[in-house]
């Protein structure tokens, strides 16, 4: 058998804080022996990166509980892959927003990815 899109975006909501990670550790300055220290003494844009990707941590169990709450109740596949593909798309532009401080379109993107969780329960319920 072949793993739905559903799961393969477990995987990426995964990576993708990661990648804002990467992006504030993009530095010669780079302490990775201290890595946290440095990560929180960050400024600006560096800074914001480091907040989308503890936000996308902070955001992943649930999203997790989503996605395996729907499939265990059956909901039609269709619908949870393309849910969770769209929640997974939304944290890319939500990212964007954040590091380029966007308050306002990166808070609506994510309300827009919340109520992707969200519908997921309620069409598990």
């Amino acid at each position: 058998s072949t793993m739905s899109i559903a799961f393969w975006c477990l995987l990426a909501a995964g990576i993708l804080p990661q990648l804002a990670g990467f992006y504030a550790k993009a530095d010669k300055g780079f302490d990775n022996n201290n890595a946290r220290d440095w990560l929180a003494k960050q400024e600006g844009a560096k800074a914001r990166a480091v907040a989308a990707m503890n936000n996308g941590y902070e955001g992943l169990p649930l999203f997790i509980a989503a996605v395996l709450v729907a499939h265990l109740q059956g909901v039609d596949a269709a619908w949870l892959d393309g849910l969770a593909l769209t929640y997974v798309l939304l944290r890319i532009p939500f990212t964007v927003c954040y590091i380029k401080g966007w308050g306002t379109l990166r808070s609506l993107i994510w309300v827009a990815g919340l109520a992707c969780i969200i519908s997921l329960f309620v069409m598990a319920a």
